[in-house]
């Protein structure tokens, strides 16, 4: 009696599973229709030729120490039609961007005393929407990351060499200050040129007017002809 019940029970727990396994046919429209969206990163018409794992420091200067940015990738991005590099890294998990600059002319990148794999840069930095003049240091894995990346750097920064509007400035404001050096020494020479003569002329007017009252005495003293 116990074993017939036990086949019972079992039997209507597969019809109940075979039940819920049945497809009906039934089509239930989605609330809420999502459209495709493309996600765009801004790196599309840009080609990577550095990217390597490391952790970001920012040095605050308020609190007088170095601040983590974030760990990810550090890329250095080329622009396909302006040939334009800049340095991105985003945060490995968030995707939050925490470097965002160009590589300048200016740019300069040095080892970090006591660390060989890490070193140290100046960027005016565009990660948090506006321009800020930040103090880096970037970690690597190895020395050799950290060499590869400061060669890489430096590559960047001597292929673009002295911006040529830069030159040009450059070169007028020292042909300027050169002019206006020439302008002055001329002037001064002129100067001391008319100070002689004009003391020499002070000097005569001063000698006329004491001679001219002896000259007078002696037309008085002098006997009358008559």
């Amino acid at each position: 009696m116990a074993s017939t019940d036990h086949e019972d029970r079992r039997d209507e727990e597969e019809t109940t599973v075979a039940a819920e396994d049945e497809d009906t046919g039934a089509h239930i429209a989605p609330i809420v229709k999502l459209e495709e969206v493309a996600v765009t990163t801004g790196e599309e018409h840009e080609d990577a030729i550095l990217d390597m794992k490391a952790k970001l420091y920012r040095f605050d200067k308020d609190g007088n120490q170095w601040k983590e940015r974030g760990v990810g990738a550090v890329k250095l991005l080329k622009h396909k039609e302006t040939g334009k590099v800049r340095l991105v890294m985003r945060q490995s998990k968030t995707l939050k961007i925490c470097a965002n600059h160009l590589v300048l002319p200016t740019m300069s990148v040095q080892e970090h005393a006591g660390n060989d794999k890490s070193c140290v840069w100046h960027a005016a930095d565009y990660a948090d929407g506006e321009l800020k003049d930040e103090l880096f240091c970037i970690r690597f894995a190895s020395v050799q990351n950290c060499k590869a990346f400061m060669e890489k750097i430096e590559e960047v920064v001597d292929a673009q060499g002295t911006p040529k509007g830069e030159s040009d400035e450059g070169a007028a404001a020292s042909e300027l200050i050169e002019k206006l050096n020439v302008g002055e020494s001329k002037s001064e020479d002129k100067a001391g040129e008319a100070a002689p003569a004009a003391a020499k002329e002070v000097k005569k007017e001063a000698d006329d007017e004491h001679e001219k009252p002896a000259a007078e005495k002696k037309e008085a003293e002098a006997p009358s002809s008559a």
